[in-house]
């Protein structure tokens, strides 16, 4: 090949380049990016919470079921079906059922108030409370908190039949509430004996205990614990 003829197919060589250059320059390089045809899936998945029960002996087995804690389901997620993780665990539903002795009568309901005859002058009930404390009825009022059953009223009865603490759910045909057994008298112990059951519902004076309109001959009570 000649120089000159060698010259001309080496010029062309060199213009052919710089147009692919400039025409990949002016278009631009397309790049296929894979992963953005990908999709990911997240599943999130449910860990149903379990029931656990307490069988407890202090509680009538008439009590109504006590729910110490109320149960929260967990979640999880996986992804891809790969990976997994947890966002939170399960928390167990705890019920507290009584095996307890039966208890459900039928008797009396009066009321009294802190400053009866023959009450207290500083209104202190006959029992203890659960932490060895006594309870006035002028000082701290006609409730107490239970640590189970929350604000609860205060009851007289016999304490050889409802031993101190108790809780006792009562229906006097008007409304039903719940009473924690705090004070005892002459007359419902007398009345224990002859086979009647009597308990006695605390006020703050006489007078309210006169005119609450919460007496009956015919209420009826049901034990949901036995003492402290």
């Amino acid at each position: 090949m000649s120089r000159k003829v060698k010259y001309a197919f080496i010029s062309s060589l060199i213009a052919i380049f710089m147009i692919i250059t400039l025409s990949v320059m002016n278009k631009g390089v397309k790049v296929k990016n894979n992963i953005s045809d990908k999709t990911a899936t997240i599943i999130n998945e449910v860990t149903p919470y379990e029931t656990k029960y307490i069988y407890d002996n202090t509680l009538s087995s008439d009590a109504d079921q006590v729910v110490l804690s109320e149960g929260k389901n967990g979640l999880v997620y996986t992804y891809d079906g790969i990976n997994y993780k947890k966002v939170s665990e399960p928390e167990d539903r705890v019920i507290k059922v009584g095996t307890g002795k039966s208890a459900t009568y039928n008797g009396k309901l009066t009321s009294y108030g802190a400053d009866c005859k023959g009450c207290s002058s500083t209104g202190n009930v006959s029992c203890t409370t659960k932490d060895g404390k006594k309870h006035s009825l002028i000082n701290d009022g006609i409730y107490y908190k239970d640590e189970a059953y929350g604000d609860v009223r205060i009851l007289a009865a016999d304490n050889s039949g409802f031993p101190c603490g108790t809780i006792v759910k009562i229906d006097n045909g008007k409304e039903e509430f719940t009473g924690v057994v705090l004070d005892t008298g002459a007359s419902m112990k007398e009345a224990w004996t002859n086979g009647i059951v009597w308990l006695d519902l605390a006020f703050a004076k006489e007078s309210d205990a006169k005119t609450a309109g919460m007496s009956s001959n015919n209420a009826k009570f049901v034990v949901q614990r036995w003492g402290w």
